[in-house]
């Protein structure tokens, strides 16, 4: 071999070996000895070699636990997957890379931390001026918790610092929490409220350490000082207007609600606006009308009675049994008067020259053991400042009747041709009737009577007998009788005397005339029964 080519050899033999010195087998690891992950994200921790071809990688972590994760081998790298990271992840790992005889390891420390989220501010309640209320910051899934400073600022002013320093004796989540009670005024409204949480960890980026949340106090005043102002008054006259304006006072400025109180105690909504209107009122509009000043800080309410007054009408009279009744008996009668405000009842009784004359205050006039000095006319009134009302009924007081007199007039012995009354009255019994018989026995002849009275001119024999006078109402009847006895004249010589025959000739002039003035006076009452009422008002 010449001389030349043994000297390149041995320079290319001298270059291999420094070449190969320089690629001896090393192992190295991503991230080096130590890595911080929060809980739920994901990393991967490498582990690559140098000067060896095709190594071969293992995974392990310092106590043997489960890797708990996944290994990819590409060559000569070898990749870790831990997702999602949790506390099972949170060891000393060992990676081992091995190369024909030669094996090394790099050991890398996964730490974890959890602090996901922002504060969380909240209230006891409704900020209310002058009423106590405590507010809270929280923070959620806090890991390591021993670590966390919270802090409460409203305005410039700290309200509260705490550092959580307590021991943990367990690996978990933690939700912490910071809470002060205070007093909002006035002055607090539109202050900002700021909840601070540090974790103090150096190797977590400012960012991520220190969170903080801002809330505006929204700070409220309870409705009060709630006031209504009534134009032109709270007693209004039927088909009047009324203006009622309410007004109330609070932060935010409080909703007005009006509304009508029912019976039931129930409140009927009328309108949402400050001023309520009223036209064309009636008596249903009267009632206690409501105004509530509403906002979320609460409620409050005043209210007022509008009156509207109107006259007495539709007043009636009821009678219980009948406006007719029997003498005894007794009778109430109730009174009734619609208007507003209610009509205080009068009852009077009507007397002959008209006058009324004052009975009772009440509702009902009772009536006991009534006489027929009862009968008449009594007069309710329904009275009010607005006017008054009257009704009227007639009370009817009915006796049976009694002291019946039949007579007959001159005599109940005649002579024929004389003249006789037959004449019936009764005691002072009104709405009494009086019917006049001949009694026979083929039946009874009811007589054309004028007043209770039948008049025979020039009795006959077959006038003779039984009269009946018959006297009733709707209560009862009576009866009386008699017996009218007509003789006969003698056919003797007396008959013709001469003072018999002046005696005849008088009379046969007076009587005639007599009964023609009383047959003329009284031919249109010619009926065949009498009204005792009726023959009063035509002697009247």
């Amino acid at each position: 071999m010449p001389r030349k080519t043994v000297v390149i050899f041995g320079a290319l033999n001298i270059l291999w070996m420094v070449f190969a010195a320089s690629q001896a087998f090393k192992i190295e690891i991503f991230p080096e000895s130590k890595i911080l992950a929060q809980i739920g994200d994901s990393i991967s921790l490498t582990c690559s070699t140098t000067g060896c071809d095709s190594p071969s990688f293992s995974w392990r972590t310092q106590i043997d636990s489960p890797l708990n994760g996944k290994v990819i081998n590409e060559g000569t790298k070898s990749t870790l997957t831990l997702e999602p990271v949790g506390f099972a992840h949170e060891h000393s790992y060992l990676c081992t890379a091995t190369c024909g005889h030669d094996k090394q390891e790099r050991g890398i420390q996964v730490d974890l931390y959890s602090f996901p989220e922002d504060p969380e501010i909240s209230f006891s309640g409704l900020l209310e001026v002058g009423k106590p209320v405590t507010v809270t910051c929280l923070v959620r899934d806090v890991y390591p918790f021993d670590r966390l400073e919270m802090h409460l600022l409203k305005g410039d002013h700290l309200m509260k610092n705490q550092e959580f320093v307590e021991d943990m004796d367990v690996k978990a989540l933690e939700t912490k929490s910071l809470e002060v009670t205070f007093t909002p005024t006035n002055e607090d409204i539109g202050k900002t409220l700021v909840c601070g949480a540090k974790l103090h960890i150096d190797e977590i980026d400012f960012k991520l350490k220190e969170k903080e949340t801002t809330k505006t106090l929204q700070v409220y005043i309870s409705p009060r000082n709630t006031v209504i102002s009534v134009n032109p008054s709270k007693r209004l006259q039927e088909g009047g207007s009324v203006t009622m304006t309410c007004s109330s006072e609070g932060l935010p400025a409080p909703q007005i609600l009006w509304s009508k109180k029912l019976d039931n105690g129930n409140l009927q909504l009328l309108s949402e606006n400050a001023t309520l209107t009223l036209i064309a009122m009636r008596m249903e509009d009267s009632g206690i009308y409501v105004c509530e000043g509403v906002n979320l800080a609460g409620r409050d309410r005043t209210q007022v009675e509008l009156i509207v007054q109107v006259a007495p009408r539709d007043t009636t009279i009821s009678v219980s049994p009948s406006s007719i009744l029997e003498e005894g008996s007794s009778v109430n009668m109730t009174c009734s008067s619609d208007g507003l405000p209610a009509p205080k009842i009068l009852w009077r009784r009507q007397l002959n020259n008209g006058e009324l004359q004052f009975l009772s205050e009440n509702t009902t006039l009772t009536l006991i053991s009534t006489k027929i000095e009862d009968s008449g006319i009594y007069v309710c009134e329904g009275i009010n400042q607005a006017g008054k009302s009257r009704k009227e009924v007639e009370l009817t007081i009915q006796v049976a009747p009694k002291d019946i007199q039949l007579r007959a007039i001159p005599s109940e012995s005649v002579k024929e041709g004389d003249t006789v009354i037959i004449s019936c009255t009764c005691g002072n019994v009104p709405q009494t009737w009086i019917i006049l018989k001949k009694k026979a026995e083929t039946g009874d002849t009811v007589l054309k009577s004028t007043g209770g009275e039948y008049t025979i001119h020039k009795a006959q024999l077959e006038d003779a007998g039984v009269y009946e006078c018959e006297s009733k109402n709707q209560v009862g009847l009576q009866l009386r009788s008699l017996t009218l006895d007509v003789k006969g004249r003698e056919n003797n010589k007396d008959y013709f005397s001469p003072e018999l025959l002046v005696l005849y000739c008088a009379s046969s002039l007076i009587i005639p005339a007599i009964g023609m003035i009383i047959y003329f006076a009284r031919r249109a009452n010619m009926k065949g029964s009498y009204s005792l009422v009726e023959a009063q008002k035509s002697k009247v």
